[in-house]
């Protein structure tokens, strides 16, 4: 069932890059929507490859024009998606999968909400903490006045997690990308209750509990220590 819109959201350092990169070479009929960014690219980023890269000005140009679905400012950069990528996956008979930030995911959710949302965590505090600092290192960023800001808005981001549809701990890779890939699938309708091998994680996926999100909670409080995805439901 193309035309599903799937939003990835976390904050920095909690290894989303790496996740949606993993499930596009797993799940078919995805779309990626590339973002524009103010932002310099890092190392051997490519324009039109991870970021449509572009300038302050023609970014606010863009805005005035309404080209974008969401846009954000983040560390004094914009990143934004363009509207245009809805059409392009719906077109291509495709799901459109979006790898943004949190203010971006709220204003999309807001929006299209039925749009399928997704938040992936890092594995505890200090891991978070130390992607970070070698996030800050690589871009150059020394004062410790920035950096704490930048720490401060990732725990701020860690409480809008509630506002998504799923959220999973990424600790282990493999683990963290069978269950954004059981997902996709569930969602999808590609796998139905009593599948077979792996239907306990899909089943967790798509039909988790209240119950299930209030136990997830407390135990986030104690630095994260579950790999399983959970499904919050509106309850």
């Amino acid at each position: 069932m193309a035309g599903i819109l799937f939003i990835i959201s976390a904050p920095s350092g909690s290894g989303k890059s790496t996740l949606v990169s993993q499930l596009r070479t797993l799940v078919e009929g995805l779309d990626f929507s590339i973002s524009y960014t103010t932002r310099a690219p890092r190392g051997s980023e490519t324009d039109g490859r991870e970021y449509h890269f572009t300038t302050r000005a023609e970014f606010e140009r863009m805005i005035a024009a309404g080209d974008f679905l969401e846009w954000a400012e983040v560390f004094g950069n914009y990143y934004g998606t363009a509207m245009s990528a809805l059409g392009h996956a719906k077109d291509a008979g495709k799901d459109l999968l979006l790898d943004i930030d949190v203010q971006g995911a709220v204003q999309v959710m807001k929006k299209m909400p039925a749009a399928v949302s997704i938040f992936i965590l890092p594995p505890s505090p200090q891991v978070l903490e130390m992607r970070l600092r070698n996030r800050s290192e690589a871009e150059h960023v020394t004062s410790e006045k920035v950096i704490q800001s930048r720490l401060a808005e990732a725990r701020t981001e860690l409480k809008q997690m509630w506002d998504y549809r799923y959220a999973l701990v990424n600790d282990v890779l493999d683990q963290a990308v069978a269950e954004l890939r059981a997902i996709v699938l569930c969602e999808r309708g590609e796998l139905r209750r009593g599948a077979g091998a792996g239907f306990e994680l899909q089943d967790r996926c798509c039909f988790a509990s209240f119950e299930e999100r209030v136990e997830y909670l407390s135990r986030l409080r104690t630095c994260y220590p579950l790999r399983i995805v959970y499904g919050f439901s509106s309850g």
